[in-house]
């Protein structure tokens, strides 16, 4: 038993190197420089190896989207449960979100914008993609005020994810991003933003 305890240690190591170094280089270059040779190459091992812990690139895109969807909603649960009240919590988990994917782009577009075979809002979706939307959802949760929570969640996030996109993509003025974000939190929770 020790040896096979050894081996999946050894296997899980060599999923996690492929993974960030799949991830860094998407950050620097962007996903379409990513391939299996360059990844061969960064990590030392044959394409071979790749192919024998995932089945292609569109495998390794789906890993890293799952990582990240683990680390928002590590951030999310933190910023919700670090504020002081309800109002706040929201507040926080709309910036958290946001920095998130100013921070990493390429992350993001492979949660969000590439196509990878990952189920959402079902029940064989991974338990990091529904830990995010529980976040979402239980800073929503004091504004459902009797609407279906769920399809609340979905419409909060899906302004926040508007947001995110257009801004990333020109169609919006970044400066202009914390005053969206008021905005979008003073009619969520019926209350009015201070004046600028």
């Amino acid at each position: 038993m020790p040896i096979l305890t050894r081996r999946e240690r050894e296997r899980a190591q060599r999923e996690k190197l492929i993974v960030t170094a799949a991830r860094e280089l998407a950050e620097a270059e962007g996903w379409q420089a990513v391939t299996t040779r360059r990844l061969a190459e960064r990590i030392e091992y044959s394409q071979p190896v790749l192919y024998s812990h995932f089945k292609g690139m569109d495998a390794i895109m789906a890993a890293v989207a799952v990582e990240g969807f683990a680390e928002l909603a590590d951030e999310l649960r933190a910023a919700r449960t670090a504020a002081p009240d309800t109002h706040r919590a929201l507040a926080a988990i709309s910036a958290v979100y946001t920095a998130f994917a100013d921070r990493h782009p390429a992350v993001y577009d492979a949660m969000f914008g590439q196509t990878v075979d990952l189920p959402f809002a079902t029940p064989q979706a991974p338990p990091a993609l529904r830990a995010g939307f529980d976040e979402l959802a239980e800073a929503v949760r004091p504004y459902a005020r009797g609407d279906d929570l769920g399809l609340l969640t979905e419409t909060f996030w899906a302004a926040l994810h508007g947001l995110v996109t257009l801004t990333r993509g020109g169609r919006l003025p970044a400066g202009q991003q914390d005053r969206r974000l008021e905005l979008l939190l003073a009619r969520f929770t019926d209350q009015r933003p201070q004046s600028s």
